[in-house]
């Protein structure tokens, strides 16, 4: 069993299953949609990340009408929403610990002001 980020399909074998031209995933490439790892003779290697990344990109253009620039700004987006849900799951950690112990540690102590409200932690 191979691992979600593990570079194992060939060019061939991804353009097969995905119906879709070998050429298509080059430009894709090209665009810089999508970053195949690469063999000592440099054959792409595509991992289950990869295809599922380009499936993302077929429905993008194929079912919605979004042109590859189009596509490169959604997926962009995509990932800095994935970065921000991984930070609020991390703040929702910290927050729950702080409950927890019902005090926040010094260095954890933060006053910040943003628009008109405010939000003060005060540590011991």
């Amino acid at each position: 069993m191979h691992t979600y980020d593990e570079p194992v399909y060939l060019i061939s074998v991804v353009a097969k299953v995905l119906s879709i031209h070998p050429q298509t995933l080059r430009q894709y490439e090209r665009e810089g949609l999508v970053l195949p790892s690469r063999t000592d003779g440099k054959m792409r290697l595509y991992s289950q990340r990869d295809i599922d990344r380009i499936k993302m990109i077929l429905r993008l253009t194929r079912d919605l009408g979004v042109n590859l620039a189009g596509v490169d700004v959604v997926l962009q987006l995509k990932e800095k929403i994935d970065e921000y849900e991984v930070l609020i799951e991390e703040l929702r950690v910290e927050v729950s610990k702080v409950s927890q112990r019902g005090t926040v540690p010094p260095q954890n102590s933060l006053v910040k002001r943003k628009n008109t409200y405010e939000i003060i932690l005060f540590g011991e």
